[in-house]
């Protein structure tokens, strides 16, 4: 049978972790393996100055790995050390909160998982749900209250083919992106990331002694060109399917340049 990792940044105990699992449930052999709580937007980091502990963990029959670090950590321990083979497909999901423009290529643990089953040539999903309210990212998400039965229908479609296909020559993975209330009905747009998701900001607080801090925030982008993520999800409400690459190379005719570098 196909082998199957599932893994978050939600932490192990979060409902879309359920849900991804549900969704590839008989697929294939299935593990799951994910950080021990919460490490939204982490990116692709990995732990190199700290051990790594993982437990098993059974609850309500649901079994998993928790890994006391990052997505990234997550996938090598679950690949190296538990399933000790190469998958044929990694889902990384359901993350709460959409993922979507270069801001979360670069963030999002999410997609950060994904990248990095893909550096070793396994296909992989990351899949995200649009949250009406930013703050519900970082909720406890073991309680959080979505109804996952057409998503998992939507992931549990793509995964059977991503496992009967593989992915096209050029794709390491894909991030899809579903509209708060998508269903297997809603037109799938494959598309391409827009540049920024969040207008950057940075809001100077003092504490009770005088001195300094600091919050990063921004407002959410909403609206971007036809094509992109952002216009897909937030515009159009369809579901997005954006085809993504490890290689960032720049396509540029080398004659432009050599004036930088002679």
């Amino acid at each position: 049978m196909p082998r199957i990792l599932v893994t978050n940044d939600d932490g192990v105990y979060a409902v879309g972790l359920r849900a991804a699992s549900e969704a590839v449930s008989g697929l294939g052999d299935l593990t799951v393996v994910a950080p021990a709580k919460q490490m939204s937007g982490v990116g692709r980091s990995i732990s190199i100055f700290e051990p790594l502990r993982v437990s098993h963990t059974v609850m309500d029959g649901f079994e998993a790995y928790a890994v006391g670090g990052t997505p990234t950590d997550a996938v090598i321990i679950g690949i190296f050390s538990i399933m000790k083979t190469m998958p044929d497909l990694v889902v990384s999901g359901f993350n709460v909160g959409e993922n979507i423009s270069t801001d979360a290529l670069t963030t999002s643990g999410t997609i950060g998982a994904a990248l990095e089953a893909a550096s070793y040539g396994v296909p992989a999903i990351a899949i995200s749900i649009q949250v009406l309210d930013e703050g519900e990212k970082f909720d406890d998400l073991r309680s959080y209250h979505y109804d996952f039965d057409e998503g998992i229908k939507i992931l549990r479609r793509i995964a059977k083919r991503v496992l009967a296909y593989g992915l096209p020559d050029g794709v390491d993975l894909l991030n899809i992106n579903l509209p708060r209330h998508a269903t297997m009905e809603t037109p799938i747009e494959i598309t391409r990331l827009s540049r920024k998701i969040f207008r950057t900001g940075v809001e100077e607080r003092h504490d009770p002694r005088g001195r300094p801090y600091y919050w990063i925030n921004g407002d959410l982008i909403v609206d971007d060109e036809a094509g992109t993520d952002i216009n897909a999800v937030f515009n159009s409400e369809h579901i997005s399917v954006t085809p993504l690459s490890l290689d960032a190379t720049a396509r540029v005719e080398k004659d432009k340049l050599k004036r930088y570098i002679e």
